[in-house]
């Protein structure tokens, strides 16, 4: 496994394992089954709905607590002050701890400098080994970057080779915050799997097209989360630190920016109206 090591001096695994969209019925053995091949970095959120399933696989994994780099994201319903702290005693009841590695803010909408200042405080308080946020554009991050007394140690955003976020890892590197990659493989949209580019360089290394992605966003210093239901293909993700790509093919990659999300835009008000909806429809439930 390969590190990077935060601005307060925490290192981070490289590479983790995320659970978004796996269902609370086999999410448990899923997270046992990554921490079995290797993984020790387990990203979760409150909204992802299953905490407390990554809380009773960290329960009965075996693996020392120390060993582990756990991470949950605050809900925009959480957000500020107040409803912030106390809905991350409740992610920590949920996830069986007494300290979290990693909380992110969620999405950069709503009351996020109230809920950014709840993480500051509990931080200072030891219940948190490093903060940061989830989705925020350059400009945000500045902001929240310089108007605090904690810069964000991570922000975590879509990464992947058709969205490469040059730019706003620029932006990163010159605040010392670490950027995380959500949807490395875009969850398979624009035919990613499919991409000659890729194949041909998966065919070179004899590695699969997934193998190429990570490898490349760890020599981008960029820290990725795959997530997989299948035991295999776990094991097949995390062997990627064996080989190294060549300058040349790092170069072939990055000529597949198009520098647009294979999502939705963050800055766009129609964003923010989903995310309203979103809310609604989710009301009481986390």
């Amino acid at each position: 496994m390969e590190y990077v090591t935060l601005n307060n001096g925490v290192k981070m695994p490289k590479l983790g394992f995320g659970v978004f969209q796996i269902a609370k019925e086999e999410c448990e053995k899923c997270v046992l089954d990554a921490i079995k091949v290797g993984y020790r970095h387990i990203d979760t959120a409150q909204s992802y709905f299953n905490e407390e399933e990554v809380g009773n696989a960290i329960s009965k994994c075996g693996v020392p607590r120390e060993e582990l780099f756990i991470t949950t994201k605050i809900w925009i319903d959480n957000y500020g002050y107040e409803r912030t702290k106390q809905s991350l005693l409740k992610s920590m009841q949920k996830l069986k701890v007494d300290y979290i590695d990693l909380v992110l803010l969620h999405q950069p909408f709503s009351d996020y400098y109230g809920a950014y200042h709840a993480l500051e405080d509990l931080y200072e308080e030891g219940k948190i080994k490093a903060i940061g946020v989830s989705n925020f554009s350059p400009d945000r991050l500045a902001d929240l970057a310089a108007f605090n007394k904690v810069i964000p140690q991570v922000n975590q955003v879509e990464v992947n080779p058709f969205h490469q976020q040059i730019s706003a890892q620029e932006n990163m590197l010159k605040r010392h915050v670490q950027i995380e990659a959500w949807a490395p493989f875009g969850e398979g949209r624009n035919n990613m799997f499919e991409n000659p580019t890729l194949k041909e360089i998966a065919d070179k290394y004899n590695k699969s097209v997934a193998q190429i992605i990570l490898r490349w966003l760890m020599q981008r210093d960029i820290v990725a989360l795959a997530k997989s239901t299948h035991i295999e293909r776990m094991k097949e993700n995390i062997e990627i630190f064996d080989f190294n790509l060549s300058d040349e093919d790092m170069n072939k990659i990055a000529s597949l920016d198009t520098k647009t999300s294979l999502f939705f835009d963050h800055q766009a008000p129609e964003t923010v109206d989903m995310f309203v909806s979103l809310l609604e429809q989710r009301k009481d439930t986390i």
